[in-house]
């Protein structure tokens, strides 16, 4: 066995009804036809000029502009409706360059003088031509990044600019009423999920000093709890899609913000980076490692760790069949965590065919070459999926966030031009776009409360922990080892 190369990290509805028939209004497609399959569309129906109002074309494709530019690109007008994977492209990446509070302003700004929404005599066939369509942008902001509407100046000129909309027509008013009921729904479950994840964490204890205070409360495994590996895979994926399903598309460009990222400006998100579900997926990722350590470490009787492994191997090799990725690495790394790997005589009495398959899969040589390969076939199943089991593709986190993470680095936010880099975001938001689709499959499993609430709660050994438990298992092969565990004796047990 080898190590996987990964350390623990640290760190969609309805479109609302539309009031006029549909040559008035923009369509959307549904997040999948959004970046096509041969690449994605940059294509905006652009004139052939190189270079048009600060915005720079080649071959008909938006490459850069002035931050300016960019931002009246997003509006609409009578005549024009901004391209929705525009609209997503550039409201994901914008958070780089400002606030979207401040985006936010300036754009209602853009739509109240230029469409003279705040002239009581402008003509109400021009106000009705061009309202919808800010009600469909409005729309889109709010279901595709409902979290930038935590802030109150944003719900503020949110509100405000629909006000503006509604005020002269009845249909209007109920779309504004609907798209609005809609996100504070949305922001109201985000607070629950919230609550949750802090009540988990807040009762969360080493099992270590559960067991010396309370071992008695810890007398059952997770075979005890759940004796099917196929049942315990789709429990997994519960969770994973549950905790997916809440990442905002913008927590991974917020990820990243550095402390100065443009031209000394401040960071937009010096005060805080709001990433707080990415982390908690990560994190779930870090526990999911640790309880399959933990629960292979545990038995005193060699036989009874060797199944464990084998219960975890089938386990594995189920998530993969699901196409749940982050289960599947998450058990690898547990079991090439040292204090597995060292226990030679427990592995010894292990069927290991199985897992040489997975590890192989899993393999990080080639950058994931195999895993990547695996990961298409998965996204392929998913697109041509009659059901939703078909449809799940749970990508392995923190590879995703790594290869966003360089595709970040390694280009420029700006060109020396002082022109905004677009072609680089087009990229960035054809793979958080892809991640979109993903995170919104419903989990087809029926759900468990008994094994969920064993797999989120119960206490798991620190690594100091699991290494003792380890050495009391197989006892310490070398000087290095004994010296260990006597100093792991003395300070977690108190004995010499």
């Amino acid at each position: 066995m080898y190590s996987s190369g990964i350390t623990p990290v640290c760190f969609t509805s309805p479109l609302i009804e539309k009031p006029i028939g549909k040559e008035s209004m923009p369509q959307t497609p549904p997040f999948s036809a959004m970046f096509d399959s041969s690449g994605y569309n940059r294509n905006l129906y652009q004139s052939a000029d190189d270079s048009c109002g600060g915005l720079y074309y080649h071959d008909n494709n938006l490459l850069s502009g002035s931050l300016e530019a960019l931002i009246q690109h997003l509006v609409p007008n009578v005549d024009y409706y901004p391209d929705r994977t525009y609209i997503f492209t550039f409201l994901l990446s914008s958070r780089l360059f400002m606030h979207p509070y401040e985006l936010m302003a300036k754009v209602c700004h853009l739509c109240v003088e230029h469409q003279r929404l705040s002239d009581p005599n402008s003509d109400k066939n021009q106000i009705r031509k061009i309202a919808p369509k800010i009600l469909q942008l409005l729309t889109e902001w709010t279901e595709t990044f409902p979290y930038d509407f935590r802030d109150e100046r944003m719900m503020r000129n949110l509100k405000d600019l629909a006000h503006r909309i509604a005020s002269g027509e009845e249909t209007y008013r109920k779309n504004v009423q609907q798209m609005i009921q809609c996100l504070i729904r949305k922001l109201a479950t985000l607070s629950q999920y919230e609550e949750v994840l802090a009540k988990i964490s807040s009762t969360s204890t080493d099992r270590l000093t559960v067991l010396k205070t309370k071992p008695q409360s810890i007398q059952r495994d997770i075979i005890t709890v759940c004796s099917d590996p196929y049942t315990l895979a789709q429990q997994l994926t519960h969770i994973e899609l549950e905790r997916l399903s809440y990442i905002g598309p913008e927590e991974f460009v917020q990820a990243f913000v550095q402390k100065d990222p443009l031209d000394n400006d401040k960071s937009c998100y010096s005060e805080q980076k709001k990433t707080r579900n990415l982390e908690a997926y990560v994190e779930w990722f870090n526990r999911l490692s640790y309880l399959v350590a933990t629960e292979i470490c545990m038995p005193v009787k060699k036989k009874h760790r060797a199944r464990m492994i084998e219960y975890f191997i089938d386990v594995a090799r189920e998530c993969f069949n699901i196409g749940n990725f982050n289960s599947l690495m998450a058990i690898i790394s547990g079991m090439n965590m040292s204090p597995v790997s060292r226990l030679k005589k427990t592995w010894a009495k292990v069927k290991t065919a199985k897992f040489d398959v997975l590890e192989h899969q899993m393999d990080p040589s080639s950058n994931f070459y195999n895993y990547r390969t695996a990961l298409r076939g998965a996204a392929q199943r998913s697109l041509t999926a009659h059901s939703s089991r078909e449809k799940i593709v749970i990508p392995f986190f923190s590879l995703l966030i790594k290869d966003i993470y360089f595709l970040n680095e390694g280009c420029a936010n700006r060109l020396p031009n002082g022109h905004v880099n677009f072609e680089k975001f087009w990229e960035l938001a054809k793979q958080v776009s892809e991640f979109m689709i993903w995170k919104q499959v419903e989990c087809p499993f029926e759900r468990d409360r008994k094994i969920l609430q064993y797999l989120l709660t119960v206490p798991v050994f620190s690594e100091d922990a699991l290494y003792l438990a380890s050495y009391e298992s197989e006892g310490p092969e070398n000087h290095i080892e004994k010296d260990r565990w006597k100093s792991l004796r003395s300070s977690l047990l108190g004995r010499v």
